[in-house]
């Protein structure tokens, strides 16, 4: 029984040797997938448009603002206040449009984000189950050090994986 017990001493450290490690950098990887860029570039064109809605917003604000400048004097005060009123009141409704618009740029970008992570996860546990890594680490999240002799850089193989060239 002694020696059973000194022989998993002896192995215990070599089997821990034995595991693998791996890691990749997703930042370097999602860039150069072609899912990001075509949702980046649908990003890009939905908030070009609503950029130039909100931009007619404005245009129009100004306008009445500069009608207003120019006639304050001459109006009678029940139009006065109403113009004022109007006034304020598109200033709120610009404000309201431009904070649904940043949502929901937010919202499809997450959504987006989301699912190009959820492909490269699939494909780093297909890479790690296939090859026998016990862990497989990000690189691009702060982690402060990665030996380049324990741990196997999967980041070409991800790439291969994933159809990046």
């Amino acid at each position: 029984m002694k020696k059973l017990i000194i022989a998993a001493l002896l192995l215990a450290p070599a089997a821990l040797f034995a595991q693998k490690f791996g890691h990749f950098n997703s930042m370097e990887i999602i860039q150069a997938m072609p899912e990001f860029v075509t949702a980046q570039n649908e990003l890009q064109t939905l908030g070009d448009q609503y950029q130039k809605e909100l931009q007619a917003m404005q245009d129009e604000w100004n306008r009445k603002v500069e009608n207003f400048t120019a006639q304050r004097d001459s109006l009678p005060p029940v139009v006065l206040e109403r113009r004022q009123q109007e006034i304020q009141e598109l200033g709120k409704r610009y404000q309201a449009t431009a904070e649904k618009y940043q949502q929901e740029l937010s919202n499809m970008e997450e959504e987006k984000m989301t699912e190009i992570r959820q492909k490269v996860l699939g494909a780093v546990k297909q890479i790690g189950d296939a090859g026998g890594y016990v862990y497989i680490m990000d690189s691009s999240t702060g982690i402060p050090y990665i030996s380049a002799t324990l741990s196997t850089d999967i980041t070409a193989e991800l790439k291969t994986k994933l159809g990046i060239k």
